[in-house]
């Protein structure tokens, strides 16, 4: 059921695609510029930073850029039927593939942030303080205590999973519990992991938005493990010829710029007191 409704939501966002690309082809003859569309993991949208970055690049350039959003998997599944320019994804296996099969032409790493691992404040399994995500995860599943997960193939459920191999678990039983509306991204999912009052892996980004209105702690964070890198990549033109290579190409580039990279540095310091995202280009990374 899951994976049927997995299929019907990359269908429904692929048709939204067609139908921006035609309503965005309209408006480039009229405005006089043109139109990309990306499709993005939800993370960044729902953080507010995908937002930002197109819309200061349309000032700079009269380039628009409209996004669409899904799970990783889902995204990069999407951008397989040349309905996109370029995405923007956070699960290396992935994204590596992507590239390797021909659907894309390459990897520009643009941001970080992390992984934490939330819970109640009663913390059932004891796990606060653990400077190890593998034997946090470990005492959480000896314990059966509840953990959620997206359970949606998308990069924070890949993260997830790739953490609970590292530990040696296979997680399975009554006490690992799949969010059935997980593909729709981590903010439904962290508010009803805050109701359930269970354990569940999230980015840092969500939870600094949400915090104020959660009661779920940050029990585990810092392991080296839990690093959360982005990256855009472009749809490979030579596939597909009717995607927008040039443009993307140019929003790219932008984006990985020290003017890019200086937007996502300062990004949410504002209004959340902290950055949520890090710079990771070469230029980003040589930012004072």
């Amino acid at each position: 059921m899951l994976s049927r409704n997995r299929g019907l939501l990359i269908c429904m966002v692929v048709l939204l695609a067609l139908l921006l690309a035609a309503c965005g082809t309209q408006q480039s003859v009229q405005n006089g510029h043109k139109q990309i569309l990306l499709a993005s993991t939800i993370g960044p949208i729902d953080a507010g930073i995908v937002g930002v970055l197109e819309a200061e690049f349309q000032k700079k350039t009269g380039i628009v850029v409209r996004h669409v959003g899904a799970g990783t998997g889902a995204t990069l599944k999407m951008a397989e039927s040349g309905s996109f320019d370029v995405v923007l994804v956070h699960a290396k296996a992935l994204e590596e593939k992507f590239v390797a099969d021909g659907f894309g032409t390459g990897r520009y790493d643009v941001m970080y942030n992390d992984f934490v691992l939330l819970g109640p404040a009663t913390d059932p399994a004891k796990v606060q303080g653990e400077k190890s995500i593998s034997t946090a995860l470990t005492k959480i599943a000896e314990k059966g205590a509840l953990f959620i997960t997206r359970g949606d193939k998308s990069g924070t459920h890949i993260k997830e999973l790739e953490l609970w191999k590292a530990a040696g678990i296979v997680p399975k039983g009554d006490w690992y519990k799949v969010f059935e509306k997980g593909s729709e991204g981590n903010s439904k999912t962290l508010k009803y992991v805050d109701d359930q009052q269970g354990y569940t892996i999230m980015d840092r980004a969500t939870y600094i938005t949400m915090k104020n209105d959660l009661k779920l702690q940050v029990l585990v964070e810092r392991d080296e493990s839990l690093l959360n890198y982005i990256t855009l990549i472009p749809v490979n033109p030579a596939k597909f010829p009717q995607v927008g290579n040039n443009e993307a190409l140019k929003f790219i580039e932008w984006v990985v710029s020290a003017e890019g990279q200086k937007i996502i540095r300062d990004f949410g310091k504002d209004k959340y007191g902290e950055p949520l995202f890090f710079p990771n280009s070469p230029a980003g990374k040589n930012l004072n």
